[in-house]
């Protein structure tokens, strides 16, 4: 089973490539997806909260 920082650190890349893919090849304003998971990458460091594993403790624990 996969573990929970694996989880979040794939999502995390997931949605940071495919933020700068879309923003490369279809429209700036797609860069804005890498603007939020940065942002929230940086407020779980500081508060504990992360939704992905949120996500991750319903769906698959």
């Amino acid at each position: 089973m996969m573990q929970k920082k694996q989880f979040v650190r794939r999502l995390a890349g997931t949605v940071i490539l495919a933020g700068f893919l879309l923003g490369w090849f279809v429209n700036d304003y797609f860069y804005l997806i890498d603007a939020f998971a940065g942002f929230n990458l940086l407020q779980s460091s500081f508060t504990g909260f992360c939704p992905p594993e949120k996500i991750y403790d319903r769906l698959l624990d």
